[in-house]
């Protein structure tokens, strides 16, 4: 009853069912007709053979003998078998097309939808970066409207720098390399403030360490949103009262980003696993259902591999969970 309710709660799921059982009676009815065919043909081999008896030296030639010699036997296993496995790699070909067709399909209309979207939403958010600029004009920088005009452009730069990236990626051309170095200190810190309110109202409390000027050669809006994806997933997995800190640190080769959260910890999936998009854990309130990690660490790993760094779980167990960044040190 669960998975007739999950099916009906989830229509690409019932779908794909569909898909799978159609797929698999082609393939059962394709090899059924393929070993009654072999079947056939075997039969007429040997009663062809059968039909003309050549046995030496019969005693009895008013008699008829029925003579099968182990040669016919081998070479009709021989040919069966040949049948047999050319059959099945034509079966197997035309199942495999069949069953990538939909497959195709989805990600071509998967992709017309990002692309599409990318350009639909590049001109709403060019007009809204305009007038906050003209907004920017009538409150001077150091007053709270002017500061917060000043949070709200640099949140539509990052969403616009990830609708570009989406447009990137749809289309696969390659982003172009950069050759600024960034200080993750100051931008961690701008995360973290403009997360602040958000955290406060979860009843989670944040605090931020900073070892100081750090530089990296990475794009500043894939920084934060590398960034803000991690502090989410900590914020999702952290029960009020907790805490997340925020650090950052250099070693002689790296400039290391760190996000640890006092949740209960990773359990139910491989640490690998983690960064892959859409992996699920089970509940930890053993609830119905699962937990979802989303495409937020996916896209976590892609913006941080890009720059030529790492991301991984350093920690994780019932204190809590800590994932940690590593980007190449650039100097000044």
């Amino acid at each position: 009853m669960n998975e007739n309710t999950a099916v009906a709660a989830d229509p690409d799921r019932a779908t794909l069912r569909k898909a799978s059982l159609r797929i698999a009676v082609r393939i059962t009815l394709a090899c059924a007709v393929m070993v009654l065919c072999l079947l056939a043909g075997a039969a007429v081999y040997l009663m062809n053979q059968l039909s003309h008896p050549e046995v030496a030296g019969n005693p009895n030639p008013a008699a008829e003998y029925a003579y099968l010699d182990y040669k016919d036997l081998l070479k009709a296993l021989v040919i069966v078998g040949a049948a047999g496995i050319v059959l099945a790699g034509v079966i197997g070909w035309l199942s495999a097309r069949s069953a990538i067709r939909p497959l195709g399909e989805a990600m071509a209309l998967q992709r017309r939808f990002v692309q599409d979207a990318s350009h639909e939403l590049r001109t709403p958010l060019a007009i809204l970066d305009a007038r906050i600029q003209l907004a920017q004009r009538d409150a001077p920088p150091d007053s709270k409207p002017g500061q917060a005009l000043a949070r709200i452009r640099d949140d539509t730069s990052t969403l616009t720098a990830i609708v570009n990236e989406l447009l990137l990626a749809a289309t696969g051309s390659a982003a172009e390399s950069l050759t600024e170095p960034v200080d993750v200190a100051e931008v961690t810190a701008s995360v973290a403030d403009s997360l602040r309110q958000i955290v406060h109202e979860a009843g989670v409390g944040l605090k931020v360490t900073s070892g100081g000027r750090t530089l990296a050669r990475i794009d500043p809006n894939s920084l934060r949103r590398a960034i803000l994806a991690l502090v989410d997933n900590a914020l999702a997995h952290t029960p009020p009262g907790g805490t997340i800190v925020l650090a950052t640190a250099r070693t002689p080769r790296s400039a290391v980003i760190t996000v640890t959260d006092t949740g209960n910890g990773i359990t139910g999936v491989e640490r690998d696993r983690i960064f892959e998009r859409f992996v699920r854990t089970p509940r930890l309130d053993r609830a119905p259902g699962h937990r979802s990690f989303g495409i937020g660490l996916a896209l976590v790993r892609d913006v941080v591999t890009r720059a030529g760094g790492t991301v991984e779980i350093a920690g994780t167990g019932p204190q809590g969970t800590t994932m940690k960044i590593n980007l190449p040190l650039t100097s000044d």
